[in-house]
């Protein structure tokens, strides 16, 4: 990764402070350095062998609640190059300190034998919650949210509750919102510390609490959860169970996250590129081969098809060689308007927006405006072809550019949910997959339509 000019300063004056000892200079520089920028500048060391040592003692040389909050930044690959290099008693200590969901993402990524350490060192129930939020399955509601919340059981007064809150509000996520569960632990309702704060001492909970909550599914995708949270502008979401007991809350900096991770997902997939683990710059040589090279295989054998499309109308090329001047701008423009048309019905998939419901209703939209850019592309290009081959080649170019854009256009926002519908991700439907069906198309339309007009076959 890069730093920042900020941050490589930073880093040059930790580095230099290290080097001489100067635990001053360290004591005087760190408070300065946020904990998600202080991670980025311990993920940078660790790209260096040489580095990796001192990026340790750093962290170390942190009081201890700070180097959990700095370690729960830094990505997973990095948690486990440290977790790797450090004993199991700092590991432990770090581990009770973080929050239940970071907790629960590092310990997913040890191995078994330092799992196993690690938790014979945990009290019974730390251990138990833990391993629970461990085994919930990665991209569900379950493992992405954290058990540090305040729940205050139903029948309490205000008074008590303000208490309970004291009590438990020191280790939650957030303290904004307050869940009220009843005896066996099911969600009964919600209220905001503001309310709690403004009411009457005497009042009870059940008064005031709002009964009909909005919560979902520990089972339910992860992109379901940032969809909810975006609706209904909720700081945090109550994830409860298959018995509707609370089971923790997805907080809306979790579900921000999501945004970003499927965000980044689709357009890699939109691109043809398998999902990376971290960002680009920290991915080995090999697996970025990897990730690209399948479908960039595939498509070539895909537009051997436009090659095959070519050969197939050589006299009609050779009687008219104006008509190669025009094929690049035909199929470009068909690709433009498939990868357009593509990009809308994907997008519209992921937030839901749209459905197979709604195909349809959306075909009809998609050949009038399809139409109407073919057609408007055509009078564009018409005066072109005019000049360079005359009245019937301006005509053969112009009637292909509304036959190919609206073809490319249909294809474009058909394709998502044929995928769809096979169980595939939409997000593969879009630019080097369609240009590549629509080059081919193209090429058969383009020449089909120039052999009946100026050869008559």
């Amino acid at each position: 990764m890069t730093l920042t000019a900020s941050l490589m300063q930073h880093q040059q004056a930790l580095l230099a402070a290290l080097a001489q000892g100067d635990s001053e200079a360290l004591d005087a520089r760190l408070p300065q350095i946020r904990s998600a920028d202080l991670a980025d500048i311990l993920e940078q060391m660790l790209e260096d062998e040489a580095q990796v040592d001192s990026a340790l003692a750093l962290l170390k040389s942190l009081p201890m609640e700070r180097q959990a909050s700095v370690f729960g930044h830094l990505p997973n690959d990095a948690q486990d190059e440290m977790a790797g290099r450090v004993e199991d008693a700092w590991l432990s200590r770090i581990l009770d300190k973080m929050g239940s969901d970071e907790r629960a993402d590092l310990f997913k990524v040890l191995g078994d034998d330092r799992k196993e350490a690690l938790l014979r060192r945990m009290a019974r129930r730390e251990r138990e919650a833990l391993k629970r939020l461990a085994s919930y399955e990665e991209g569900t509601a379950g493992a992405l949210m954290t058990a540090d919340y305040v729940a205050i059981p139903m029948g309490l007064t205000v008074s008590r509750a303000m208490m309970r809150v004291r009590q438990t509000a020191p280790d939650a996520e957030t303290v904004y919102q307050l869940y009220v569960v009843d005896e066996q632990g099911r969600l009964a309702g919600t209220m905001s510390l503001r309310q709690l704060m403004v009411a009457r001492p005497q009042a009870t909970i059940d008064e005031l609490m709002i009964r009909d909550v909005i919560s979902i599914n520990v089972d339910a995708e992860q992109e379901e959860v940032a969809r909810v949270v975006a609706r209904y502008d909720l700081l945090a979401l109550p994830v409860i169970d298959g018995d509707a007991r609370l089971v923790g809350i997805v907080t809306h900096d979790d579900a921000l996250d999501v945004v970003e991770s499927e965000a980044t997902e689709d357009i890699h997939k939109g691109m043809s590129i398998g999902q990376l683990e971290g960002g680009v710059s920290r991915v080995p040589l090999w697996s970025l081969y990897r990730k690209r090279v399948t479908w960039l295989v595939l498509l070539v054998f895909g537009n051997l098809f436009s090659g095959a499309g070519i050969a197939h109308f050589e006299d009609t090329i050779a009687a008219q060689v104006t008509l190669v001047f025009f094929l690049p701008l035909l199929i470009g423009s068909g690709g433009n308007a498939g990868a357009q048309a593509a990009t809308l019905m994907v997008r519209g998939m992921a937030t839901g927006d749209v459905g197979i419901k709604d195909w349809g209703k959306l075909l009809g939209r998609e050949l009038l405006v399809a139409g109407s850019l073919g057609l408007t592309m055509a009078l564009a290009v018409a005066p072109i072809g005019v000049m360079r081959g005359g009245e019937a080649v301006a005509m053969v170019v112009a009637i292909s550019m509304i036959c190919i854009v609206l073809f490319g256009s249909l294809l474009g926002m058909c394709l998502p949910f044929v995928l769809d519908r096979l169980g595939w991700d939409p997000a593969t439907a879009s630019a080097p997959l369609v240009t590549t069906l629509i080059d081919a198309s193209g090429v058969v339309i383009y020449f089909s339509i120039a052999a009946l007009i100026l050869t008559g076959s």
